[in-house]
């Protein structure tokens, strides 16, 4: 390894040395407002450091990684979404006695392996970002362990997690018995040359599929999701839903595109039955919802189906659009789960379906706020939301996808019913009596300021995506 490859991979060691700092500063004396505190400047040092550094000295560090365009934008996608997460995370923890530090240590390893994921080249790196995602997941998971559902949440992913992590591991292996490598470009090499795939491969591959299904949480590999989006912290479900499925998604871009896997009929195949799946019954189990948090997890099965329209439109434009998707996504779900978080008190989360009525004329801005991001959600126009729609649209009509622009669309209409009736509760005028407990305002300043950017953000780049599509351009 030489000094260019040492310089590459410093976003990484920035998240590993803010981790350690964070475990020596809980060793000298609990501070949650110290940890905090490093745990936002560590990120935005990184951050710089990857838009001032990283995004000129492109870099392959072999066999493991591959630090290029795509990589940097994901990794910054990341990083912002994971400071997001913990700026959201401090008035919600305040209010608890559970000890709140380490919980910060968890939330770094979990992005760091969430920005392997999105650089691996590798199989070894893959799996080694995801086992470090997994296991910091667990524990974020059942973080609030005097909770209801919370420990039951966590055991249910651990459980379900080390099965599709056998999955995906006996599939690498299998691919590897026979194709002599673990390298994604290795791989494709192999297969360019034996002209059609072989069946132990194809099992291999498949078998893959089951382990990546799981992660993103798509049908019928969803089971788990809207027992764990209920059981865990609200921020951690946030994290869940973004930076979790989010490296994922640019993982399985980067590998079915090294291996052109658009060639094989079969596995476009596989990923059109589980796109079409994902979004119908995503969609139809939303709908019988009360439980808001069960809700968004049904929305997010479906979103994922709308994700892989524009995977499988492939292309340039097919992965512009993912990509642009991703980020609304990522905006509007941090809105709706920020919005969850800061009405939450130390008991239990809000939300049930009545927490929210008449929050209108309690809370304006934060009804304002939550009803926009459930506005997106549904892809209403001049928001973020109907932007990354009609681009996914577009993608799968350039590539004659029709059956899943149909599918799209109509379940776009099917999602629109529960999104409506939530914001519909707010402005009903039967206002709830159930108390929110108060914190001192300066507590709230920083959960009001980032729901505040988040909500620009979501109609900025709804009225004009010139901006954000250029960048997603000069990335590719």
């Amino acid at each position: 390894m030489n000094k260019s490859d040492l310089l590459s991979l410093i976003p990484l060691w920035i998240l590993s040395s803010a981790a350690i700092l964070i475990f020596f500063s809980i060793s000298v004396k609990r501070n949650h407002k110290v940890i905090f505190v490093i745990t936002v400047l560590s990120l935005l040092v990184d951050f710089f450091f990857l838009t001032t550094y990283s995004r000129h000295h492109l870099q392959s560090v072999e066999p493991l990684l591959i630090i290029d365009g795509f990589g940097i934008f994901n990794i910054g996608l990341i990083l912002l979404t994971t400071l997001v997460v913990v700026l959201i995370s401090y008035a919600y923890f305040e209010q608890r006695e559970e000890r709140k530090e380490e919980y910060y240590i968890l939330i770094i390893l979990a992005a760091m392996g969430s920005a392997i994921l999105v650089i691996s080249n590798h199989f070894v790196s893959l799996f080694l970002g995801l086992e470090i995602l997994s296991v910091s997941l667990y524990a974020l998971i059942a973080y609030l362990r005097k909770r209801e559902r919370s420990d039951e949440a966590g055991i249910k992913y651990l459980i379900l997690a080390a099965f599709s992590s056998a999955f995906l591991l006996f599939g690498m292996a299998l691919v590897y018995a026979t194709t002599g490598s673990m390298e994604f470009s290795g791989i494709a090499a192999w297969l360019t040359q034996a002209h059609e795939m072989p069946l132990m491969v194809v099992v291999g591959f498949c078998m893959m599929i089951v382990g990546i299904g799981f992660k993103l949480g798509v049908v019928p590999f969803h089971m788990w999701t809207p027992d764990v989006y209920e059981g865990s912290p609200a921020p951690v479900t946030a994290f869940i839903a973004t930076v979790s499925k989010g490296g994922m998604v640019a993982l399985l871009v980067r590998f079915f595109n090294a291996l052109n896997g658009y060639q094989y009929s079969s596995f476009t195949l596989i990923f059109t039955i589980l796109a079409i799946s994902s979004m119908f019954i995503g969609n139809v189990l939303a709908l019988r919802q009360t439980n808001i948090k069960r809700l968004l997890a049904y929305s997010s099965i479906a979103h994922l189906g709308y994700l892989l329209v524009a995977f499988l439109a492939g292309e340039k434009l097919g992965i512009e659009a993912m990509i642009f998707y991703l980020v609304a996504y990522f905006i509007t779900t941090l809105g709706a789960f920020g919005i969850l978080a800061t009405l939450s008190d130390k008991e239990r989360d809000a939300e049930r379906l009545e927490d929210y009525r008449g929050l209108l004329w309690r809370r304006p801005l934060t009804a304002i706020v939550f009803s926009a991001a459930l506005l997106s959600l549904a892809g209403i126009p001049l928001t973020a939301g109907f932007v990354g729609k009609f681009y996914v649209i577009a993608a799968g009509i350039h590539t004659h996808r029709w059956l899943l622009v149909v599918a799209l669309v109509i379940n776009s209409v099917i999602g629109l019913y529960y999104y409506i009736r939530l914001v519909a509760v707010m402005f009903d005028q039967q206002q709830e009596s159930r108390p929110v407990q108060e914190l001192r305002p300066l507590v709230y300043i920083v959960s009001s300021v980032t729901m505040a950017i988040l909500a620009l953000s979501l109609f900025w780049i709804g009225v004009s995506p010139e901006g954000m599509v250029a960048l997603i351009r000069s990335v590719l």
